[in-house]
């Protein structure tokens, strides 16, 4: 049995004043391919789930011209279904990440706001994954990169239905590496020993070196970012040749950190964009997406759906070191100052980058302008798996299977983005898309680059803008207008609707609580939990 090792966070460079060690459930998980779900049919569609890390609508080429370091995504593009109007199910990680998995908005599935280093839990454990789903349905299921979710105990994500998981358990920014990459503030690397004294203060991370895991075992603390992208290839290759092998369907999520803050990448990347480390970055991401399309169409059964998509829209915070949410630029918050992108309900905090790609199946260089969700995937997946959604609670997630074949435009009449951090109370819903229409109850509360913050304003009426013809969501329509005395009742009636469907749901409760013991830490005695040599 393998012992995962936690440690006391403190203070950077501050000794733990104690440590513990949690052996109680925990299974090392190594898939056996020829054994693994018995009786499997290999009728079944296989699924790739790739979700890119804070990438900006205007990040894909196919999207935005400006945009050159995205050929391998721009050809998905092009010989798939581009979709114009996909929104991420919340502006920030880990209640956008709970959502796709289980195609429910945060206020029911618990999760509204990020988990930490020192979380004790994560998705409440009552929450069925689509993992779990789709293991159920006979699928081998794994987990290739960040999961913010949970890394302690029976949150970790081998028992949330991933057979197999290498990966981050949160973001990269949450620890010290050796290789800080670009972030705003610059961050220090982690100390090589364990003399308190030659540590200085690091501004922007945690103490703790950020870990590396292959299911439960830390094989690397501090993660080498430079060579984890291609890693993480390898890994997803490995996974997909040894399932195919076996017959079975698989199931793939597939989750980078690119482009979150950090950036960092392999040095061969180094100066090859325009764009500076951003685009050095995102064409290693680029890459990365081109050698798992490339595993995918040595299939000659061709029966592989593989959706790309983004979590949230760009950190603008970060400056340089951000993406592009396009024409998604929320003027009139940025005329107030602070920003529109991530955390924000305006446009560029959740419109993000979509592509399916299933050659065959999905009809080529098509274009999708319905309404759509990362909350979509789940009812999607599950329906084209065959199978059926958990009983005894609600979804807000759609089957579009048949917009994916080009058979419909169907799509939601409208959306709700929850609060992630920028304003409000977490999870609440404060911004409603209906139809072309976007009404804000609230705005403000999120850092723009060199620190601006638009001030928190409520709004009642609130500010509706029409996007048919205002993407940039810079005029409010004049409430005195018939168009907007129009909408507004119809708004209202839908915001009543969802919340009433909410308060007599089956709904979770994320655990928030903290305990130091929890971090990650596979070497107590240093002080950062430095143990790559004993990997």
């Amino acid at each position: 049995m393998l012992i995962p090792i936690y440690k006391n966070m403190g203070v950077f460079c501050m000794k733990a004043p104690f440590i513990a060690v949690f052996v109680s459930g925990f299974l090392y998980f190594n898939i056996d391919f020829n054994t693994a779900h018995a009786g499997a049919s290999s009728g079944e569609p296989n699924f790739i789930i790739i979700l890119a890390d804070d990438i900006g609508w205007g990040d894909l080429g196919a999207n935005w011209p400006l945009t050159k370091e995205t050929p391998n995504l721009d050809k998905m593009a092009k010989e798939g279904m581009r979709f114009e109007d996909f929104h991420a199910a919340a502006s920030t990680c880990s209640p956008s990440r709970a959502s796709l998995l289980t195609g429910r908005l945060g206020l029911r599935n618990g999760v509204t706001h990020n988990f930490a280093v020192s979380s004790v839990a994560g998705l409440p454990l009552n929450e069925t994954t689509l993992a779990e789903v789709l293991k159920q349905a006979n699928y081998s299921t794994a987990i290739i990169g960040k999961w913010h979710l949970g890394h302690h105990g029976y949150y970790h994500p081998n028992f949330r239905g991933f057979d197999y998981y290498f990966g981050i358990p949160y973001s990269n920014d949450m620890g010290c590496t050796d290789d800080p990459g670009y972030n705003v503030p610059p961050c220090l690397p982690c100390p090589r020993d364990s003399d308190i004294q030659s540590c200085r203060r690091n501004t922007c991370t945690t103490g703790i070196a950020v870990p590396l895991l292959e299911n439960q075992k830390i094989i690397e603390q501090p993660v080498n970012l430079s060579s984890l992208a291609e890693r993480y290839a390898e890994k997803a290759i490995q996974f997909i040749q040894k399932a195919r092998e076996s017959l079975h369907p698989f199931f793939l999520y597939f989750a980078p950190a690119h482009m979150h803050v950090p950036l960092q990448y392999n040095s061969r990347y180094a100066n090859t964009s325009k764009r500076g480390p951003y685009g050095d970055s995102l064409r290693e991401l680029d890459h990365v997406i081109g050698q798992l399309l490339e595993a995918v169409n040595t299939d000659v059964h061709k029966n592989t759906l593989v959706w790309f998509a983004g979590d949230n829209g760009p950190w603008t915070e970060k400056c340089e070191f951000a993406g592009s949410a396009g024409p998604f630029v929320g003027a009139w918050q940025t005329n107030k100052d602070g920003s529109s992108a991530k955390k924000t309900t305006w446009e560029g905090g959740h419109r993000v980058p979509a592509i399916a790609y299933w050659p065959g199946k999905i009809p080529a260089n098509s274009t999708s302008g319905s309404l759509l969700s990362a909350l979509d995937i789940f009812s999607t997946l599950i329906s084209l798996a065959n199978t059926s959604l958990p009983p005894n609670r609600r979804y807000d997630s759609l089957d579009i299977t048949e917009v994916l074949f080009g058979q419909s435009d169907y799509g939601h009449k409208a959306l709700f983005h929850p609060n992630s951090g920028a304003a409000g109370r977490f999870g609440d819903l404060q911004t409603i898309r209906l139809k072309q229409y976007k009404a804000f109850y609230l705005t403000g509360g999120a850092r723009a680059c060199k620190g601006k913050e638009g001030p928190e304003q409520q709004h009642d009426p609130p500010l509706i803008f029409n996007l048919l013809n205002d993407t940039a969501e810079s005029l409010p329509l004049d409430p005195a207008t018939p168009e907007y005395r129009a909408v507004l009742p119809q708004i209202k009636v839908m915001l009543n609707n969802v919340l009433l469907d909410i308060s007599t749901d089956n709904i979770s409760l994320a655990d928030y609580s903290h305990d130091p013991s929890v971090i990650p830490c596979c070497q107590p005695k240093h002080v950062v939990c430095r143990c790559q040599d004993k990997a």
